[in-house]
């Protein structure tokens, strides 16, 4: 008998150079992580919807096209500059726990043997209540341009799943390898004839475009009442989850929560994040202690004649203690402020970041600080940014966490449900202790850049840093004296702080354009198989030099070079730039520029 013909061999991530071209356009940029999702916002855009709307299309595409991903099923994090008012807004859309879920319920839930601080993901215990479709709904109600309706908005993505749509690269291999997670009444309808459907297949989901069309004639209560909140909260209890009928009826009445964002400064440039729950203040901190050291007399100048140069053995190494530092303090601290004290405003105070920059030593890693970050496994998200030809943009977010979350489908509705509080700690003294009616330590954020306008006066512009700024809590933080210079953020779990950074001092630091910032090698903390301890592991992706490794090695860090597909694991990015130009009647006019990263299906269109 004729031995078996060998599998065939896995395409190579990139057979030959290639080269993405950074997107101008005046009339709006939409960047994400599918062609067919980007599409849809440009679509919107054109139909004459603003930043806002257009985001919400592509995020509803996305559902369709990348459901190991994002989808109603997950949460949603995004920052929205309203060009009229000149006002920065931020929008948690992360459900809580539910009700009944406590410490003890999930202690008692695991088996003896088990030694991991947190709820598995697998767990039917580590469902939240789904926020997506609170905050699709209340970021199109709040900030949308009022001349596209909801169905409108979600008519490409309702039509893609009836009709089918064509699978792309990095989606169905991402769908091969997570669909043996799914179970659930559900569970077929995230298959293709019994199996995970492949690259460049025809996929058909018609169950999730009956929960779209639901949710664009009734709004939030489309998915959190009625027929989809029963199948929704049936299919966890089944499975030995807790969630209620009554806990869904809470999100869909309180929707998601407007937030202030905050911020940080450095080299004459605002990072803004949103504040906590997200893991946004790592970043911040990332880039305040930074900014301690080099106050300090510590580390030097970075970028320019010289200074350390980009990805250089000095420059990474700074980075990479910042960042270990800033996630020691993150995973402790960062929880619900709703129910616990909300850390920001010590955590970024100048002298809170002065004293934390002592951990640093230019010389050898600092091994004395613990570094448990809430979740290294690879987390499944998309990120997606937005302008218009108003000046109106938007930073969003939406994840499952894991892919396809827990994998639990509920029936009829094609709507895998997130993992999300399998982020939560089981340590009964942690903040982010595990608890009824509370929203975990989130790892997906947004982020946004900003610049002083030229000839503003100094003193305008000036808030505190770690404060609001806003007009009132939720109400926005007016940017005086101030502009948008970059919509910009990075996916990824763990990366995601980590990118923000990357890519901020890539685009004002080392004066790269979007596309150059994004291709730029990245490096992200921990090693492949690590679990729930960073310790002196850093991964460096493909295209830093061996002797970048060694030097970093000589300095006590043990490094793992990741190459070919592996390199999702530092994330996919977007960025759209604003480029304020003026024209021969002296009006000012915003030239967008944008770019996509290459470690994905990714795309940025514009017109």
């Amino acid at each position: 008998m004729a031995a078996p013909a060998p599998a065939p061999a896995q395409p190579a991530f990139s057979l030959h150079p290639s080269r993405r071209p950074v997107i101008y356009a005046t009339h709006g940029i939409v960047a994400c992580t599918q062609p067919l999702a980007a599409q849809a916002g440009l679509n919107i855009l054109r139909k004459g919807g603003n930043a806002a709307d257009a985001a919400i299309a592509a995020a509803a595409v996305l559902n369709v096209t990348e459901p190991t991903s994002t989808g109603l099923g997950g949460d949603v994090f995004c920052l929205l500059h309203h060009a009229p008012t000149s006002t920065l807004h931020g929008i948690n859309g992360s459900g809580p726990s539910p009700s009944s879920l406590t410490l003890q319920k999930v202690l008692a839930s695991l088996p003896p043997n088990h030694t991991e601080w947190r709820i598995p993901a697998a767990n039917p215990l580590s469902v939240t209540v789904p926020g997506a479709a609170a905050a699709w709904c209340d970021i199109v109600t709040r900030f949308g341009s009022g001349k596209v309706s909801l169905r409108e908005i979600f008519d490409d993505a309702i039509r893609m799943a009836e009709d089918g749509f064509a699978l792309s690269t990095f989606a169905g291999r991402w769908w091969g390898e997570c669909a043996g997670v799914l179970r659930g009444s559900g569970r077929e309808e995230m298959l293709l004839a019994g199996r995970a459907p492949r690259e460049g297949e025809i996929m058909r989901v018609p169950e999730l475009a009956r929960v779209l069309r639901e949710v664009a004639e009734r709004g939030r209560a489309g998915f959190y009442e009625g027929w989809v909140a029963e199948s929704v909260v049936g299919e966890v209890q089944a499975l030995g989850g807790v969630l209620e009928m009554e806990d869904m009826a809470g999100m869909g009445e309180r929707g998601s929560e407007d937030v202030d964002p905050v911020f940080v400064e450095y080299a004459g440039y605002k990072l803004w994040e949103c504040a906590p729950n997200g893991q946004g203040l790592v970043a911040l901190m990332t880039l305040g202690i930074l900014k301690a050291l080099q106050e300090r007399g510590v580390v030097g100048k970075i970028g320019g004649e010289g200074g350390m140069q980009h990805n250089s053995p000095d420059y990474l190494h700074v980075l990479i203690e910042c960042f270990r530092i800033a996630f020691t303090d993150g995973r402790w601290y960062i929880t619900d402020p709703r129910t616990n004290p909300d850390p920001t405003a010590a955590l970024l105070s100048k002298a809170y970041l002065h004293q934390r920059s002592t951990l640093f030593s230019p010389t050898q890693t600092n091994p004395t600080h613990p570094i448990s970050p809430p979740s290294l496994y690879p987390c499944d998200t998309t990120y997606l940014s937005t302008t218009d030809a108003h000046g109106n943009s938007c930073s969003f977010t939406n994840s499952l966490q894991n892919g396809f979350g827990t994998g639990i489908v509920p029936r009829g509705t094609a709507t895998p449900l997130q993992n999300r509080a399998s982020s939560f700690s089981l340590d009964p003294d942690a903040p982010n202790c595990v608890a009824p009616g509370k929203r975990p330590y989130h790892t997906i954020i947004a982020g946004m850049v900003t610049e002083r306008v030229p000839g503003a006066a100094e003193g305008e512009g000036g808030e505190k840093e770690g404060g609001n700024g806003g007009e009132g809590k939720g109400k926005g933080v007016k940017l005086n004296g101030e502009r948008i210079k970059s919509v910009m953020g990075c996916m990824g779990g763990l990366m995601q702080p980590q990118g923000h950074v990357q890519l901020f001092m890539n685009l004002l630091v080392f004066n790269m354009d979007p596309q150059q910032a994004l291709d730029a090698p990245r490096i992200c903390l921990g090693l492949p198989g690590d679990r729930f301890a960073i310790t002196k592991g850093v991964c460096l992706e493909s295209g830093i030099s061996a002797a970048t490794a060694a030097a970093l090695q000589a300095l006590g860090h043990t490094t793992a070079e990741i190459t070919g597909y592996e390199r999702t694991t530092f994330g996919r990015g977007q960025i759209i730039n604003y480029n304020y130009t003026h024209g021969e009647d002296g009006e000012e006019r915003i030239v967008y520029s944008g770019g996509t990263d290459l470690r994905g299906d990714c795309q940025a269109v514009g017109y």
